[in-house]
């Protein structure tokens, strides 16, 4: 074993790799970890192919990390890397990236909700040629609000991205090395990997994949992450939202004016009356709702600037957990 708290690839990681690595974010999962290394090591030794697997702890309060050291040290293909605290899903996967030796590197949730018997064929359409693979989940097992925002969230993807896919949210993905480098060199701390990586991919395609219900633990996406999420990729890849907002301005500025002279028009003509009064009230409200959302818009890229500009990392590793560690 072997303390490190930094980003770069471990000493020792220019020789030769395994060709595929499975990286596994995980958070609270320990009653799924066994049965998920049974089914992921049975198709991965039957790939006949050397392979590694990395299990990212983001910072879990059960056992997981306990069952996780157990694996490895029963299996040299398994390594663990622990972060000292929870980052998220998409930091620990970073973390894993950054660690991968692969030529192909496969993402995987722990969750069981997505069966890794899938992963052959995401590897053999990456064998076809195409640079990143997504899975998108036919019959979904979540709820109808979930698969509702999980809609949302994947038509502005597809629109911010420039990459039509029908499933952003699934994380059973496979990724060419030179796609992976890439998004290593990308320095930004909030980052989406799914849509990070289609906006550099050459070519992306996508293939539906089994998907099953959860049964043991919860999900770690709310529905309020699942907004917090479509407001980070917004602003996170596009300036289109505030750009939006503003012809919206100039749009309602136009109607106010002619509205005015509507008003003006019709007090020559009609006399004075007090009607109109509450429609006067629900257009200063909608007009006050664009102000508010538009400031909001504007916090929101003010956020993230100030976010970058403090040059954190994106996670800190403890400590990592591999065979013939020094």
């Amino acid at each position: 074993m072997k303390t490190e708290a930094g980003m770069s690839r471990r000493e020792g990681a220019e020789s030769p790799g395994p060709v595929v690595s499975v990286v596994i974010p995980v958070y609270n999962e320990e009653v799924n970890l066994e049965p998920l290394w049974e089914r992921l090591q049975s198709v991965l030794d039957d790939l006949v192919r050397p392979y590694e697997v990395i299990f990212v702890d983001d910072g879990s309060r059960d056992r997981s990390l306990e069952i996780l050291c157990c694996l490895q040290e029963k299996h040299g293909v398994v390594r663990v890397i622990q972060l000292n605290r929870n980052y998220g899903q998409h930091a620990a996967v970073f973390a894993g990236l950054d660690h991968a030796r692969g030529d192909v590197i496969v993402t995987l949730d722990a969750d069981l909700q997505n069966p890794p018997e899938e992963i052959p064929r995401l590897l053999d359409k990456i064998g076809e040629g195409h640079d990143v693979v997504g899975g998108w989940r036919q019959n979904r097992r979540d709820h109808l609000v979930r698969r509702l925002l999980s809609w949302g969230v994947n038509k502005v993807t597809s629109k911010v991205v420039g990459v039509e896919m029908r499933d952003y949210g699934c994380m059973l993905r496979a990724y060419r090395r030179e796609v992976v480098e890439v998004l290593r060199g990308c320095s930004e701390v909030s980052s989406f990997i799914p849509a990070l990586a289609n906006s550099f991919a050459g070519s992306p395609t996508e293939i539906p994949v089994a998907h099953d219900r959860r049964i043991n633990g919860r999900s770690k996406y709310n529905p309020f992450r699942l907004i917090r999420l479509n407001f980070d990729l917004m602003t996170g890849f596009s300036l289109l939202p505030i750009q939006i907002v503003s012809l919206a301005g100039i749009g309602i500025a136009v109607l106010g004016l002619g509205f005015g002279g509507f008003l003006m028009l019709r007090r020559l003509l009609m006399g004075p009356e007090s009607e109109g009064v509450f429609t006067l009230f629900a257009i200063l409200f909608f007009f006050v709702g664009i102000q508010i959302l538009a400031l909001g818009l504007i916090g929101e890229y003010i956020g993230r600037i100030y976010t970058e500009v403090r040059r954190r990392p994106r996670y800190v590793i403890q400590r990592i957990y591999e065979a013939n560690a020094e």
